[in-house]
């Protein structure tokens, strides 16, 4: 009797995932040289008079050709933000993401127009990751990648400039190029940990000189309104904004939820642990509800899927990854704990639409894939989510605090 029931179980159990999957289809695809290659290192190659053979690679990808999808920004409601930006050969896009973000903030607040330097936050990011190595004796991460509250860290410590006082762009370049620049200071730093030479002056100092070469020397005092201030002023009396305003909001099961907790991942370097951890419906509702009520939203996750369809520029997660209604905590927390969903990304929600009862979400992107088609249509440097992509991939969101209250009273 075992023999008979338990395989009449298992085609009832799986019947969902079969017919799930012969609705979406997968392609190998040929990624030819794009942005990256014919723009970014382009600017690279002319800067150091070299050039690189450029590479066609496959892909594995979701084939959305001829599929009905909200790919035209005139579909969205969208909130004011700055044109996208490119960062380059960098992995700074986490302060790209959170510092437009922070722009559309000052424009919701104070009806302000600014665009503020990235690599200002950048390079006070590298000094304080400097500080912790030096405390640390070497056992404390140093890399490029970074998260959203780096950024309000930051301000919180040195203030914000307009990109026109720093640009971090230095001999001639067009696009930020950080590879010679990190090896200088991985490898000095790596020297320091060999040889215990834990002065701290010492060595901020050596970081700032090699930042400085490569990026150049972030103003102390800029002149606004012909007024001269700091940076910290700047942030207070011109910007009006304040860090302490924006909460990170997390799904995921490995802590308990409704408690701040740390996000255990890499780009994490100091351990933050004031990340407000939700169940996934609340963190869909939580987010549905911000973008409704007209805030924008620095979002960061997984881009790393064949999900992520870079010719129509929109994300789905394809019934062969996993049926929709099968997307929940444990769905989430399996992938994150498996290592097949990164953080690996951030990026800014500016809009949103609603599509056979289903949200997608428009993403200003700064990462060189979403702007791999024409660069004269509108939707270049963006990309379009569906609900379950953000559901299943997206791990964490940064708003201001008067988005979210109902979640916040559950804390």
């Amino acid at each position: 009797m075992k023999r008979i029931i338990i395989p009449v179980i298992s085609c009832i159990l799986l019947a969902p995932f079969v017919s799930g999957q012969n609705r979406d289809k997968a392609v190998f695809r040929e990624s030819k040289p794009g942005f990256y290659q014919n723009s970014i290192m382009k600017d690279d190659r002319e800067v150091r008079e070299k050039a690189s053979p450029l590479q066609v690679t496959r892909t594995f990808s979701v084939d959305l050709a001829g599929a009905s999808l909200p790919n035209k920004i005139d579909l969205y409601k969208n909130q004011w933000h700055t044109p996208p930006v490119s960062q380059g050969n960098t992995s700074t896009c986490w302060s790209f993401s959170t510092t437009s973000f922070l722009e559309s903030e000052a424009y919701r607040i104070s009806k302000q127009k600014v665009k503020l330097s990235e690599m200002y936050t950048v390079y006070w990011e590298y000094v304080e990751k400097t500080k912790r190595f030096v405390r640390e004796r070497g056992n404390s991460a140093f890399a490029e990648g970074s998260e959203a509250n780096a950024v309000t860290r930051m301000w919180k410590l040195y203030g914000i400039v307009p990109l026109e006082y720093y640009t971090g762009l230095t001999g001639g370049r067009k696009y930020h190029n950080h590879e010679d620049m990190f090896s200088e200071l991985s490898g000095f730093l790596a020297s320091v940990k060999a040889n215990s030479l834990w002065n701290e002056d010492y060595v901020i100092e050596t970081i700032k000189s090699i930042m400085n070469h490569h990026m150049g020397v972030p103003p102390a005092e800029i002149t606004v309104n012909g007024r001269k201030m700091t940076p910290l002023q700047y942030l207070t009396d011109v910007l009006r904004i304040n860090p302490d305003d924006y909460v990170d909001i997390l799904s995921y099961r490995q802590e308990p939820f409704y408690r701040q907790v740390e996000y255990k991942v890499p780009d994490n370097w100091w351990h933050s642990d004031i990340y407000y951890n939700i169940p996934l419906d609340e963190f869909m509702s939580a987010l549905k509800n911000a973008v409704r009520k007209g805030f924008t939203v620095s979002i960061g996750g997984d881009v790393s899927e064949p999900g992520l369809d870079r010719t129509t520029q929109c994300a789905v997660i394809p019934d062969f990854d996993i049926p929709a209604e099968y997307i929940n905590d444990d769905a989430r927390q399996f992938r994150f704990s498996n290592h097949t969903t990164t953080d690996d990304h951030g990026m800014h929600i500016v809009g949103y639409a609603e599509k056979d009862g289903k949200d997608w979400y428009m993403l200003k992107d700064s990462g060189a894939g979403s702007k791999n088609n024409d660069p004269n249509a509108r939707e270049w440097g963006y990309y379009f989510f569906s609900e379950g992509y953000v559901k299943l991939k997206m791990m964490d969101f940064m708003v201001h605090k008067d988005a979210v209250k109902e979640v916040m009273a559950k804390f």
